[in-house]
């Protein structure tokens, strides 16, 4: 799909220069995968809420010895 859009052109070549991607196209589409994967899992921890492990790393440490 083609579209126009007004892209702020300091962050397009910045976002370009640090991911070593090579075209705009690939850029935006990889930024729009990543934006849809963090609101996912913002809107799923949101569902699940917050649960208090009564654990600590040690413990976590030695149940995965078990294994």
């Amino acid at each position: 799909m083609r579209t126009t859009i007004d892209i702020d052109k300091k962050l397009l070549e910045e976002a370009l220069k640090i991911s070593k991607i090579r075209t705009k196209k690939e850029l935006i589409n990889l930024t729009l995968k990543e934006y849809i994967r963090r609101i996912r899992l913002k809107n799923l921890k949101n569902r699940l809420g917050n649960y208090d492990l009564a654990i600590d790393l040690d413990d976590l440490k030695e149940s995965r010895k078990d294994e």
